[in-house]
């Protein structure tokens, strides 16, 4: 009774006075710490669920962009490889603008794997009209010539092949010479040149039609090395070639309109 009376004031006391405003105050500062102490482990546990989900989000994030990052890089490729196939085939069309001569676009499709042996196969052949003995340009000046012909495709035995020899002559002066393949890629000797012939670095070097096979006026090549001893009979000259023997992929297979006429 007494313990129901007491409390029945204090709660009389609370209501209408402040007299226990202080007391309360103080109470809840004394068990403030206790209040934390017993809320560390929902602390602890909602810290560790942002922590390792976020860590997991984090590297689902990761895996995704990197696979993004993967499939971006392959179409900057693919668009390169694209923009590069553009270029070149512009400059076949713009080649095919300067020819006089009917021409037939083709693709290369394989290069033989003897490294002594410097020929290439076209996705073209007889059906196409292709004929053994065909001169084949790329932009830039004369590859070879069609050496072998099947229904649907062509050997191309390259200027550089050691087997290969052409007729030219100095778009400068006239001076006629031979031209043959070295087994380099890069380079054709001018065969027999007398150290007396005017022949300079820098001269261009184009088809002189006198062989039979290959029009005349093809750019070939241009000079690049020029080397006399008085001692020698003939000059050594080197010139590199025009066209691009390790990079072509579309090329021009040329008629001569002149020869079709006859």
């Amino acid at each position: 009774m007494l313990f129901g009376l007491l409390a029945i004031v204090l709660i009389l006391l609370g209501l209408y006075t402040d007299v226990l405003d202080k007391p309360r105050s103080q109470l809840i500062d004394f068990a403030k710490p206790l209040y934390q102490v017993t809320d560390w482990p929902r602390r602890i546990n909602h810290w560790r669920q942002e922590t390792f989900v976020a860590r997991g989000e984090l590297l689902q994030e990761n895996k995704r962009l990197q696979t993004e990052l993967l499939i971006h890089k392959r179409k900057l490729q693919q668009l390169a490889s694209l923009s590069a196939e553009n270029v070149r085939l512009r400059q076949l069309l713009n080649a095919t603008e300067l020819l006089k001569d009917d021409v037939l676009v083709a693709e290369l499709i394989g290069v033989s794997p003897n490294p002594l042996s410097h020929t290439l196969i076209l996705n073209r052949g007889t059906l196409d009209g292709v004929f053994s003995g065909q001169p084949v340009l790329d932009a830039n000046g004369l590859l070879g010539q069609v050496v072998e012909v099947s229904p649907h495709s062509a050997r191309v035995l390259l200027l550089t092949d050691p087997a290969h020899a052409l007729p030219v002559q100095v778009n400068r002066n006239g001076v006629r010479t031979i031209a043959e393949g070295t087994g380099d890629l890069g380079m054709l000797k001018l065969r027999h040149v007398s150290n007396t012939t005017d022949i300079q670095e820098g001269d261009l070097l184009v088809s002189s039609g006198l062989g039979q096979r290959f029009p005349a006026g093809y750019p070939v090549a241009t000079v690049n090395r020029v080397s006399r001893d008085p001692g020698q009979p003939f000059a050594d000259i080197y010139a590199k070639p025009m066209a691009q023997m390790d990079r072509a992929r579309n090329v021009l297979l040329v008629f001569d309109t002149k020869q079709a006429e006859r």
